[in-house]
């Protein structure tokens, strides 16, 4: 087993030496502004922390397969907000605003072929199912990105509908990340679906969690503006929660021509008025101890607890 410690510098070494082809600049300038900006590397620290319940070093074998999960995710993120039209990512301009919109699309394709090349970095005794893992959750991850526009579009959407949507825009590539280190490590099919399982409720505690701290949380620790989802007519969790709780007006004041602080400071009363923000953190909490239980159910003493306190650490900041 590696500690934490050992895990964190591999990921800061892993990507403060990360490379791009340096020409055409204006095609890679933007994937190395996205490295540059950094992000909490979740999905890389939760590959490299699986692996590392079944050895005691990391190899090419199982780092290049990390750092292309980090990668794919930043290409989702400079797409989405392009759809998003949101200015800022990490408290930095979005490439789509520093650069265009089009260079975004361009710069974000060429991403999402690196990051293929670096998953098949993989051993080839491991290949075709670390590949076959990652190709689905690609593609489950565009379809929760068109059911997350398609909400923008309708009055109300359940709460069925819309955690089978973060099921695939989120859940999957943290589950995937987690079954991935799994995969490599050759541990057995059984304990590679329990951490997928780990990883998969573990990415919608996270997801809630981060529809939370859009509303409720700190500009300058949440690193974009609070309110986005609110100004973008999204279906968040919290407005969800607010509807079958029966908020009245919530669809209304997200298509109001309103400005943008006078439609989230609405949304905001009445996402208070029915205490969405206390059951928030409730489902937060929910999800976080089914994570758990599907780690306890796979793993001995010692490696339930490097998979608590990685939990732990995702989940305390809506506490």
């Amino acid at each position: 087993m590696i500690a934490q410690e050992t895990i964190d510098e591999a990921v800061r070494r892993l990507f403060s030496t990360i490379e791009f082809t340096q020409e055409p600049e204006g095609l890679y300038d933007p994937l190395r502004y996205m490295v540059a900006i950094g992000g909490k590397r979740l999905r890389p620290k939760l590959c490299l922390t699986v692996y590392s319940l079944f050895n005691d070093s990391f190899g090419p074998e199982i780092l290049g397969p990390a750092a292309g999960l980090e990668v794919f995710h930043t290409f989702t993120l400079i797409h989405d907000d392009i759809m998003d039209r949101s200015p800022l990512r990490r408290g930095k301009e979005t490439v789509w605003k520093k650069w265009s919109a089009d260079t975004a699309i361009l710069s974000g394709d060429v991403m999402c072929i690196d990051a293929y090349k670096r998953i098949a970095q993989a051993p080839e005794n491991t290949l075709g199912d670390v590949l076959d893992l990652f190709s689905t959750t690609a593609a489950q991850v565009c379809d929760g990105q068109q059911y997350d526009m398609d909400f923008e579009h309708v009055k109300a959407v359940t709460m069925r509908e819309y955690l089978k949507m973060i099921g695939l825009k989120t859940a999957v590539l943290i589950a995937c990340s987690a079954k991935m280190g799994a995969l490599i490590a050759h541990a057995p099919a059984e304990i590679a679906d329990g951490l997928y399982n780990y990883g998969y409720n573990l990415g919608l505690a996270f997801q809630v969690a981060d529809d939370y701290l859009d509303a409720y949380g700190d500009e300058k620790v949440f690193g974009k503006p609070i309110g986005g989802d609110i100004v973008n007519g999204k279906k968040s969790w919290l407005t969800v929660r607010a509807m079958e709780k029966g908020a009245k007006g919530i669809a209304e004041a997200l298509e109001a021509d309103l400005s943008p602080a006078e439609k989230i400071a609405t949304v905001m009363d009445l996402y208070d008025s029915v205490h969405v923000a206390e059951d928030a953190r409730e489902t937060v909490a929910r999800f976080h101890e089914k994570a758990l239980a599907a780690a306890e159910k796979v793993t001995g003493i010692a490696g339930y607890t490097v998979l608590k306190r990685f939990a732990d650490d995702l989940v305390d900041r809506v506490k």
